[in-house]
C-alpha cells in the first residue's frame, strides 16, 4: 500500500448492480429526494461522465479510442470522429469469426503498428498478464505477439521494429519482420529472480511493476533484475475448496531483507548483456531507471535504505561504468518523484527536490551543476505535466492559490514569466497535455461539483471546447437533498493550524445538537481536505458522506500533521514517530468539534480505511474518551508487519527504532478502548495483511473488550467484488445509525 489519499478513493469504487435495503433518512425538506444505498451503488443515478479512452496522438490536433470495437480517430478540437483507424472486423484472429474483445492499446511512434491486448489478468496493485496481438495497419495483418502463454507490458522500440515483454520472470524481445521471439534473459524463477518486472514492494511503493526501457535509438534494452530470494515469503490462505489453497510470495516486512536490485543493458543487435555498476552496497533501493537524451547513456536513481539520500548517476550503457552527478539529502527522507526530464539538448535536465523546504523545480546541466532554480515560493509543485523545448517552456501544477486546490502553471527554463493557465476558478484541475502542448484536457472540479472536462490551448489556457459538462448529473444532484460543504480551519492546543470540510445536513438547523462522524486517513503526504468533487470514485466518496448528513450526522474531516501540500516541515514532523502527533490532532479536531453550538460532544464518531483504519483504532483508544464509535477497514496495527520501503521511510527500521513502532500501535492500547468499535478486514489483503486484525482482535479478546468484525474471505485491500462493497456499506452504515 502507498499510504495516501489515494488510497480511500480507490477503496470507494462503485461496486456491482445489487438490491440493497434503503436506509430511511430523517425530516428532509419534501421537494427533494433522498439519496439512498441503492442510488449510489446499484442504479446508475449519480454517474458522472467523463471523456472516456481519451489518447493522444503525436500531433496534438487528434486523439484515438475504442467505440463498439472499433480504433477511432477524433479531432480534439469538436471531439467528432474523422476516420476508422482500425475496423474491428481487421481485428479476428485467423480461424475465428469474432473479433477480439479487446482490453486495451498502444501505437509504435509513427502509429503504423498497433498492439492490442486481450484477456487481461491483473495480478497486484499494477501488474498484469494478457495475450497481445499486433497489428500492421498498412497490411491489416493481426499476429499473436507469442505462443508461449500471457505477456507482460509488450512495448514497441521506438522504431516499430521490435516488441519487448515479460514472461515467467524473464524478459523477451520479438523481431516484428520474423517474429522470431528471443529470451533476454533465462534464470527467472517464481520466488527467486525476477527480471523485467518489479518485485511486490517496489510495484506497491515505488509504483511501477514495468522493468525494461527501451533505449531513444532502439538497440538496447534497459532492464531490473530482482534477486528476491532472501526475502522472506507471506503465505494466505485462499478458501472455497475442500482443502484451502496456499497462496505464497515475498513480501519484505519492516526491518527484513529486501530483493538484491540490479541494472543490466541489453545490445539487441550484438547479443550482449551489460550489468551497471550500482556500487558496492547491496542493500539499498533503485526506484527509477531512465534513458537520456544522449546516446548510451542511462540515468539510474540510488536510494540508501533509509531514503534519506537520493543520488543520480549517469551510466555508460556500453561499459557500465557510472558516475554520481546529483545528491538530494534530507534529515527525514527523500521522496521519489516523477519529475525528471531530460532535454532534447542532451546538455541539461530538470529535477525536483524538498530542499529549501517545498518541492520546487531546478534546471541542471548534465554535470549536475545547477543553472538554476525554476520555480520558488512558500507552495509545492505537483508534478510536471508538459514540457514545449521549442519555447523554453516547462508546465505544472501547484499549490500557489491554496493547498487545498491543484492549477496548472508555466514557467519558462530562464525561472522567469511564470503564469497560472485557464481561468478555471476555485476547486482542483487535473490536466492531460498533448505531446507537443498545443492542447491540453483540463478536468475541473470543485467541493459539491462534478466534473467540467474542457479542452484549452495550450498557450495561452484559453477554452477552446467544453467536452463535458455533467449537466445532467448536475440536474440529478439538485433534486436531492444535498448538504454544502464547507471548509474551514482551527488552531490547535498547541498552536497548530489545521484544515478541514464539513458537510451539514441540508435542514440543518444551528439551534439543534447533531451526531458528527469524523473521516481520517492521515497518511505522510495524502490529503482528505480538497476542493474538488470529481467523479468516478470521488464521488461515490462524497455521496455517501451525504447519505449520512441525510440521516441526521455532520460528517468531518480533518487533515492533521503528517498530510501533504503545506511544506516538507509540515510534512515531516511526525518522521519516526508515526501515529503521535496524527492522532492528537484527531483528537484536537473533535475537541473544536465539541466546541461548536449545534455539535453533540458526546456523539462523535470515526472511520478510515488503510492508514485511515489505523489512525481509527488508535483514537478510539489513546483517545477513548473524544470518541463513541468508530470503524477500521484494512488497518495497520503494528507497524512491523508492513513493508519494508514504506514503513522505514517513515519510522527507520526496527532495530534502528523500536519505540516508533511500539509506541504507537493500536495492540498496545487494547485496555484503552471504550467505545463501539467495528473492525472490517479481507482475508486475502496481500498488501496490509489480515495478520494485522488477528493480532488486534487477539489484544481486544485479552483485554475483553467488546468489539464487532466483519471479514470478507479471498477479498484483498479493496475488499470489493459481486456484492461485496454493497454488503460493507450496508453493515458500516447499520452500525453507525444504531451506534452513533
Amino acid at each position: 500500500m502507498k499510504f495516501r489519499s489515494f488510497g480511500l478513493a480507490l477503496l470507494l469504487t462503485t461496486a456491482s448492480p445489487a438490491l440493497i435495503p434503503q436506509i430511511a433518512p430523517q425530516a428532509v425538506a419534501q421537494q427533494k429526494q433522498a439519496i439512498t444505498l441503492e442510488d449510489i451503488w446499484s442504479k446508475p443515478t449519480f454517474r458522472a461522465r467523463s471523456v472516456p479512452g481519451f489518447n493522444w496522438m503525436r500531433d496534438g490536433r487528434y486523439y484515438s479510442a475504442l467505440s463498439e470495437g472499433n480504433l477511432v480517430q477524433s479531432d480534439v478540437t469538436t471531439g467528432k470522429p474523422v476516420s476508422t483507424l482500425v475496423s474491428a472486423q481487421d481485428l479476428r484472429v485467423v480461424g475465428s469469426n469474432e473479433p477480439l474483445a479487446v482490453d486495451g492499446y498502444s501505437f509504435n511512434a509513427d502509429e503504423q503498428k498497433i498492439l492490442f491486448w486481450t484477456a487481461e489478468e491483473p495480478i497486484y496493485r499494477r501488474s498484469s498478464k494478457a495475450n497481445y496481438f499486433v497489428f500492421d495497419r498498412a497490411t491489416k495483418k493481426l499476429a499473436p505477439l507469442s505462443a508461449g502463454g500471457k505477456q507482460s507490458y509488450a512495448t514497441f522500440s521506438p522504431d516499430g521494429k521490435r516488441v519487448a515483454f515479460a514472461r515467467d520472470n524473464n524478459l523477451f524481445v520479438v523481431d516484428l519482420a520474423t517474429m522470431q521471439e528471443k529470451a533476454v534473459t533465462t534464470d527467472g524463477v517464481v520466488n527467486k529472480i525476477i527480471n523485467g518486472s518489479a518485485d511486490w514492494v517496489y510495484e506497491e511503493e515505488f509504483s511501477f511493476a514495468q522493468g525494461f526501457f527501451w533505449s531513444p535509438d532502439s538497440r538496447q534494452v534497459a532492464f531490473y533484475t530482482f534477486d528476491e530470494s532472501q526475502v522472506p515469503e507471506y503465505n494466505m490462505q485462499e478458501w472455497g475448496a475442500l482443502y484451502p489453497k496456499d497462496y505464497r510470495y515475498k513480501y519484505p516486512k519492516a526491518g527484513e531483507k529486501n530483493s538484491v536490485v540490479s541494472v543490466s543493458v541489453h545490445d539487441v543487435a550484438a547479443g550482449r548483456t551489460t550489468k551497471m555498476d550500482v556500487g558496492p552496497e547491496a542493500d539499498q533501493y533503485i526506484p527509477r531507471v531512465l534513458w537520456t537524451k544522449t546516446p548510451n547513456l542511462l540515468s539510474i536513481q540510488r536510494m540508501n535504505r533509509l531514503q534519506n539520500k537520493l543520488e543520480l548517476l549517469h551510466a555508460d550503457a556500453a561499459t557500465g561504468k557510472t558516475q554520481v552527478v546529483l545528491t538530494d539529502t534530507d534529515p527525514a527522507y527523500v521522496d521519489v518523484a516523477d519529475d525528471l526530464r531530460y532535454l532534447n539538448d542532451g546538455k541539461q535536465f530538470i529535477f525536483s527536490s524538498e530542499k529549501d523546504g517545498y518541492r520546487h523545480l531546478y534546471l541542471y546541466d548534465m554535470k549536475g551543476k545547477l543553472a538554476r532554480q525554476l520555480t520558488k515560493g512558500n507552495w509545492e509543485i505537483g508534478a510536471i505535466e508538459g514540457l514545449d523545448e521549442k519555447n523554453g517552456q516547462v508546465y505544472f501544477t501547484s499549490t500557489e492559490a491554496s493547498p487545498l486546490q491543484r492549477h496548472l502553471y508555466r514557467v519558462s527554463l530562464k525561472g522567469k514569466g511564470k503564469s497560472r493557465l485557464g481561468e478555471t476558478g476555485a476547486g482542483t484541475d487535473v490536466v492531460n497535455i498533448s505531446p507537443d502542448t498545443r492542447y491540453y484536457l483540463n478536468y475541473h472540479s470543485a467541493a459539491g461539483e462534478p466534473t467540467t472536462v474542457s479542452l484549452r490551448n495550450g498557450q495561452d489556457g484559453k477554452l477552446v471546447k467544453v467536452l463535458e459538462d455533467n449537466a445532467a448529473l448536475r440536474q440529478t444532484l439538485s433534486q436531492y437533498n444535498m448538504g454544502k460543504v464547507e471548509f474551514f480551519d482551527f488552531k490547535t492546543s498547541e498552536g497548530t493550524t489545521l484544515n478541514g470540510w464539513m458537510i451539514k445536513p441540508a435542514n440543518f438547523d444551528p439551534s439543534k445538537k447533531y451526531p458528527v462522524l469524523m473521516h481520517v486517513y492521515g497518511g505522510p503526504g495524502s490529503q482528505t481536505v480538497l476542493d474538488n468533487t470529481g467523479g468516478g470514485v470521488a464521488l461515490t466518496n462524497y455521496l455517501w458522506h451525504q447519505m449520512l448528513a441525510q440521516n441526521g450526522y455532520i460528517v468531518v474531516s480533518v487533515d492533521g500533521r503528517g498530510t501533504g501540500a503545506r511544506g516538507a516541515k509540515f510534512k515531516k514532523s511526525t518522521y519516526a514517530n508515526l501515529g503521535k502527533l496524527e492522532t492528537i490532532d484527531q483528537g484536537e479536531g473533535a475537541k473544536y468539534l465539541g466546541t461548536l453550538p449545534y455539535v453533540d460532544k458526546s456523539r462523535i464518531g470515526i472511520w478510515g480505511w488503510s492508514f485511515g483504519g489505523y489512525m481509527t483504532a488508535l483514537a478510539m483508544t489513546k483517545e477513548a474518551d473524544l470518541f463513541k464509535a468508530g470503524i477500521s477497514v484494512a488497518p495497520v496495527t503494528n507497524w512491523r508487519y508492513y513493508d519494508t520501503v514504506y514503513t522505514e521511510r517513515f519510522l527507520k527500521t526496527p532495530q534502528e527504532n523500536p519505540g516508533g513502532y511500539d509506541d504507537n500501535s493500536p495492540v498496545q492500547f487494547a485496555e484503552q478502548l471504550k467505545g463501539k468499535y467495528l473492525l472490517v478486514h479481507g482475508t486475502g489483503d496481500d498488501n496490509v495483511h489480515f495478520q494485522n486484525s488477528v493480532a488486534w482482535t487477539d489484544a481486544l479478546v485479552k483485554a475483553n473488550k467488546d468489539y464487532q468484525t466483519l471479514y470478507y474471505p479471498n477479498r484483498n485491500h479493496g475488499i470489493s467484488g459481486g456484492n461485496t462493497r454493497l454488503h460493507l456499506y450496508r453493515q458500516m452504515t447499520d452500525f453507525i445509525l444504531k451506534n452513533l
